[in-house]
């Protein structure tokens, strides 16, 4: 099947978020939440820039929703939810990353901006999207990678329940150049994930 056929939403809800595809417009709000976390981000994140510009941001955006329609990658916009339901601050990101369609497999990337930290946000934006992988996408595979000095980061994969497969030590170099180890962790069908149940396996096909 042609994964541009498969249907997705374009959001997701959980108890205090909204996780919502990048659409045009959103440029100027994306750049201010980057410039503001720019000394959390930089050590971990290539695309973190403290000189990129609103336009840039804003040609990020458009590109991001044009690869989610196009299937090759979800990512998503952490949205806090107000009272009403409605989009609050943007608190981050978070995406579906490295998709092969055939295997069902994915890899989980997130970021979190500053001044939200310790609410448990990026937690439960990660528990909503294991759920939308496993329980909508058929996943039989979600990865997350994390560099092996990001403590913070690796933590959180595993209060998610990843099972830490490997450290791939000296495999890659960090945005400042130095050597990095990085950690593997997954959840698997059949193993942390329960087997799909046939409907929802059908579903998804």
């Amino acid at each position: 099947m042609d994964p541009v056929l498969i249907d997705l939403p374009m959001q997701l809800v959980s108890e205090r978020l909204i996780l919502r595809c990048p659409r045009p417009g959103d440029g100027p709000v994306a750049n201010e939440a980057e410039r503001e976390s720019i000394q959390d981000l930089r050590p971990w994140m290539p695309w973190a820039r403290a000189d990129k510009s609103v336009a840039e941001s804003e040609a990020w955006c458009r590109r991001a929703h044009a690869r989610y329609l196009l299937r090759e990658e979800l990512h998503l916009f952490i949205f806090e939810r107000d009272v009403l339901g409605r989009e609050g601050s943007l608190i981050g990101g978070i995406g579906l990353h490295h998709i092969d369609w055939a295997l069902r497999s994915f890899e989980i990337g997130y970021w979190r901006r500053r001044g939200f930290g310790g609410r448990g946000h990026a937690t439960e934006a990660v528990h909503a999207l294991v759920r939308f992988a496993f329980d909508q996408l058929a996943a039989r595979r979600v990865e997350i990678r994390t560099d092996d000095a990001n403590r913070l980061s690796w933590r959180l994969a595993e209060r998610a329940g990843f099972t830490l497969e490997a450290l791939l030590r000296g495999d890659s170099l960090s945005p400042t150049g130095e050597v990095r180890s990085t950690r593997v962790y997954a959840r698997v069908r059949g193993i942390e994930e329960p087997m799909a149940l046939p409907n929802a396996a059908a579903a998804a096909a």
